[in-house]
């Protein structure tokens, strides 16, 4: 298998970094990797805000969840789907603009994520180990305020970066036949795989663990579907003027 297969097949997330920062020609080439993704149109829908203040990264950490390493790592990036920017430059070359369309937001949300996912397979190509935050979005609205977000542009997810000081075992996934369908949706062998898959992730974090973990996959997704999930959301959405039309 080639080496750029076998980097993605072993990815893992980092939360314990050393002292080593990322010398800036690095982290700035991992941005343009970045900007060389996939893009809607060449609308290029998002920008990144590079918190380097510590006040603000430990403000964030905690709006995270208490996520420690957002503070911790060497550098702290919050990925931004940005309609702000293209709209703007259509108006002034004289479109008659209409903004809030669902699928502006979906563009946006999706550039961004490709944009972000050519940034992560850069950086452990070069060493270097990260995790995504999603927990900025349990407090969207302060977590903008205090990157000064103007309206068309959210927060999607952080993303922490950094020297690894940790080798996590990497993670199962999903049987490939489980995700992987010809020709049309089927889902008949669905839950005898999904039976497997959770026997397995049990294994895996009880090895993990040294037995101080003891639950399956399925069992891990119970607290996502039995509670409205961020429920904030969609009015904080339409109120960055994402208005879902």
């Amino acid at each position: 298998m080639n080496p750029t297969i076998e980097l993605l097949k072993s990815h893992r997330s980092i939360r314990n970094f050393t002292d080593q920062k990322i010398p800036r020609p690095l982290f700035e080439e991992l941005i343009r990797a970045g900007q060389s993704a996939a893009t809607s149109s060449h609308v290029q829908a998002y920008s990144i805000i590079h918190v380097v203040n510590p006040d603000n990264r430990a403000k964030i950490a905690e709006l995270a969840g208490g996520q420690a390493y957002v503070a911790d790592s060497s550098d702290f990036l919050v990925f931004c789907a940005d309609m702000k920017r293209s709209t703007g430059a259509a108006e002034r070359a004289g479109a008659e603009v209409v903004r809030g369309m669902t699928e502006h937001l979906l563009v946006a949300s999706v550039d961004t994520a490709l944009m972000a996912q050519n940034i992560a397979v850069a950086a452990e190509s070069e060493g270097l180990g990260l995790c995504y935050i999603g927990g900025i979005r349990n407090n969207p609205a302060d977590v903008s305020d205090i990157l000064r977000l103007p309206e068309h542009v959210y927060p999607v997810f952080g993303m922490c970066l950094g020297y690894p000081d940790q080798n996590p075992e990497i993670k199962p996934r999903l049987p490939l036949a489980s995700i992987l369908k010809e020709d049309y949706y089927q889902d008949e062998q669905d839950i005898d795989q999904i039976a497997a898959f959770d026997s397995e992730m049990r294994t895996y974090y009880l090895e993990r663990t040294g037995g101080n973990k003891d639950t399956t996959w399925s069992e891990q997704l119970k607290p996502l579907f039995t509670s409205k999930l961020r429920p904030h959301m969609r009015s904080f959405l339409q109120g960055k003027g994402f208005e879902m039309k």
